[in-house]
């Protein structure tokens, strides 16, 4: 992503321009707005493949857990009752999440290589879309191809009406667990430059776009992700980063009060891909393990874009390019 806040360079996944204040209000909104965004960040750093030794070094020298600490105490001081006490409960389970990773870290990460961290990751996300636990929101409760296109244009015009895109450094899609957690780590980010910046109206719209992306995107399908995650990973780094995500996922809809529909087990369904009702379609994808590889021209997806994307864009309309 491009704004590269609170961690170091080396975690680009969507292209944005976040132009920095020298002199950021003191205010607990605008605080909150910081450590959520620097939180949401972190997590959507430790999913990405990791192709060179920065992130590695980042989790060993301990800057990992302590930025994340410093991301809690400070949302914690300025969270003003906001959530209630599930809100509060959840900062402390966070906290405990990243005393157990600091412990994986000191027993087996310490004297990692790159070669190691990078063979974890094959081992629980494999190197192609695993169906344990694929970190992709289209694969959970869509039962046809064009359920999926629907989702993936909907994720694409949040990106559009906030003016950022994915880097041509980062090959994932648009729907990667990483990509949608960083464009909330650029939301948030955003809302602490609006409302130093930009007014009530504005900073009103950056919060709606937060609420409806948690609502009707990940507050659906991460929890469910995360059970899976902990099941195929069953200890280690990524265990332990799965079971943040899912505490932070629920400190998420208490503090900005809104209430998902997860997804159960039962609608997890990659190998089932039924055209809607009366009709047919057909793809060479079927060849190809469950239609996991179909892009998103392959499933229509573009022309649904153009023609969708425009009411939706209007439907969200932001200051785009200012933060």
């Amino acid at each position: 992503m491009a704004s590269k806040q609170p961690v170091p360079a080396g975690s680009p996944a969507v292209v944005g321009v976040i132009p920095t204040s020298s002199a950021i209000k003191d205010s607990p909104a605008v605080e909150r707005a910081l450590s959520r965004s620097k939180l949401y960040l972190l997590v959507s750093w430790s999913l990405l493949y990791p192709e060179d030794d920065e992130f590695l070094d980042y989790v060993q020298c301990g800057e990992f857990v302590d930025d994340g600490r410093a991301a809690l105490e400070a949302l914690d001081q300025a969270l003003d009752g906001i959530g209630g006490e599930r809100a509060k409960l959840k900062l402390v389970l966070l906290r405990n999440q990243l005393d157990q990773i600091e412990k994986v870290v000191a027993s087996e990460c310490v004297n990692w290589k790159l070669g190691d961290l990078q063979a974890e990751h094959r081992r629980v996300f494999s190197n192609v879309i695993t169906l344990d636990c694929p970190p992709y929101e289209t694969l959970f409760g869509n039962d046809h191809v064009f359920a999926q296109s629907q989702v993936m244009g909907d994720i694409a015009g949040f990106y559009r009406a906030f003016g950022v895109e994915l880097s041509k450094d980062i090959h994932e899609r648009l729907d990667h667990l990483s990509v949608e957690f960083e464009f909330m780590h650029f939301l948030a980010y955003k809302e602490s430059y609006s409302r130093c910046h930009d007014g009530a109206d504005k900073t009103q719209i950056v919060l709606d776009a937060q609420k409806n992306f948690v609502k009707n995107h990940i507050g659906r399908w991460v929890p469910l992700f995360c059970r899976m995650l902990v099941r195929k990973a069953s200890s280690g780094f990524y265990k332990h980063v799965a079971d943040l995500m899912a505490e932070w996922m629920d400190f998420e809809t208490a503090f900005l009060g809104v209430v998902p529909q997860p997804y159960s087990e039962s609608d997890y369904r990659p190998a089932t891909f039924n055209s809607p009702e009366g009709q047919t379609y057909e793809c060479g994808a079927q060849d190809q393990g469950n239609e996991l590889s179909v892009l998103l021209n392959e499933v229509g997806a573009d022309s649904f874009l153009d023609k969708t994307d425009q009411g939706k864009d209007k439907e969200r309309e932001g200051p785009v390019g200012t933060a």
